[in-house]
């Protein structure tokens, strides 16, 4: 018998409730759960209430702004994070990346552009939980072990390295494929689903994040940039 996953459960964050009534009315007709909040204050009230897959958060809000925000759930390993904002600033997408988004649009931006972003990351999630075919489940490398199923990450000496949904996405394709050369548009496939990079260096963003939660526990550089090529994963690496 076919099993499937339970509707996505998504919380948008916006002081507009014209924009966060649109939102969600778009989502809903696409399968998915939503919940609203028009601030820091009754984000966490959904937040305490209902187990939420992704947070589509407004940087410009009232009282604690989306980057402080983003910093706190991404720090704590909550809930996949899509920023959204309406200064379009490159300095302000490429923090709200480092801070821990999984991806980042700028406003105005069309219904379905936003749905092919939230899809990417959910679809990211549901392989996580599920297990993708195909794939193993335990990868062990260099000390660190990492369970896709539980999207944990064991370092070699017994800690947990916290990472969103798009930067477990990038480990889980340096994992499948170690030792090889994986370039830009691969690895973007992976972290966005293939469609366009939203901030124009996400991926190389991204990357940077995880290189420095893993080199911080490690001997040595784990992820090797192969100039004009890509990057490699410079690690033997056992599945189960």
């Amino acid at each position: 018998m076919q099993s499937f996953l339970p509707a996505r459960q998504i919380l948008v964050v916006d002081d507009d409730a014209g924009l966060r009534e649109q939102i969600a009315g778009y989502l809903r007709e696409h399968g998915y759960v939503l919940h609203l909040a028009g601030d820091a204050r009754a984000m966490e009230a959904v937040l305490a209430a209902r187990s939420i897959d992704l947070i589509i958060l407004d940087l410009m809000l009232p009282g604690e702004d989306g980057l402080s925000i983003c910093r706190r759930v991404a720090g704590a390993g909550g809930p996949a994070i899509v920023m959204m904002s309406a200064m379009g600033d490159e300095v302000d997408r490429v923090l709200g990346l480092e801070l821990g988004a999984d991806d980042y649009l700028s406003k105005p931006c069309s219904p379905r552009e936003l749905l092919a972003r939230v899809r990417a990351v959910i679809r990211r999630l549901d392989e996580a939980r599920s297990g993708a075919p195909g794939r193993a489940k335990v990868y062990e490398f260099l000390g660190f072990m990492v369970d896709a199923h539980r999207r944990h990450v064991r370092t070699p000496s017994g800690t947990t390295v916290l990472l969103t949904a798009g930067e477990f996405a990038l480990l889980q394709a340096f994992l499948d494929n170690p030792q090889r050369i994986l370039s830009r548009d691969q690895l973007l496939e992976h972290a966005h689903g293939g469609e366009p990079d939203p901030a124009g260096r996400a991926v190389d963003v991204q990357i940077s994040r995880l290189r420095r939660k893993l080199h911080a526990e490690a001997d040595g550089e784990i992820i090797r940039t192969m100039r004009g090529a890509g990057y490699m994963l410079d690690a033997k690496v056992s599945r189960a």
